[in-house]
């Protein structure tokens, strides 16, 4: 096979995975299983705390261990960091959405994770609410979905 035939096949290999919207469950989960940890301050009623999740299976003390599980899958793509920050230079609205903190750590897809959520502008904001029930609904008063 020559050079230009390998390139062109490993060429279409990546547009092939370029495509695949989602990783599937079984495939998220590392050898030990996706565990994280979400710690909330400052979001009020009875959102406060630090609850655990493991998901594939979905176990935990958070209160929407499936909810939580489910948009962790919904928003996993292959070759993306799940909880990427706002990348710097974003032009963000000047909304403030409520002093609400959050911190996530653990595994998740076979990767560590160590992500802090705030929501101090609009881009903040949009990034925490792609993120509920994994996050509290900040609108739901007293449940984290």
């Amino acid at each position: 096979m020559s050079h230009f035939a390998v390139r062109g096949a490993l060429g279409a290999v990546a547009a092939v995975l370029g495509a695949v919207p989602a990783l599937p469950a079984s495939a998220a989960a590392g050898a030990a299983g996706d565990h994280l940890t979400v710690t909330v301050r400052h979001a009020g009623d009875g959102r406060d705390g630090t609850y655990e999740l493991s998901c594939h299976p979905g176990t935990g003390s958070h209160p929407d261990v499936a909810g939580a599980c489910r948009v962790l899958d919904r928003n996993t793509r292959w070759g993306r960091d799940t909880f990427a920050p706002v990348a710097p230079g974003t032009a963000c609205t000047m909304l403030y959405g409520g002093p609400a903190t959050a911190r996530v750590t653990g595994t998740w897809a076979g990767r560590p994770v160590d992500a802090a959520y705030d929501r101090s502008n609009g881009c903040e904001i949009g990034r925490w609410d792609r993120m509920v029930p994994l996050l509290p609904d900040p609108g739901t008063p007293g449940d984290l979905g």
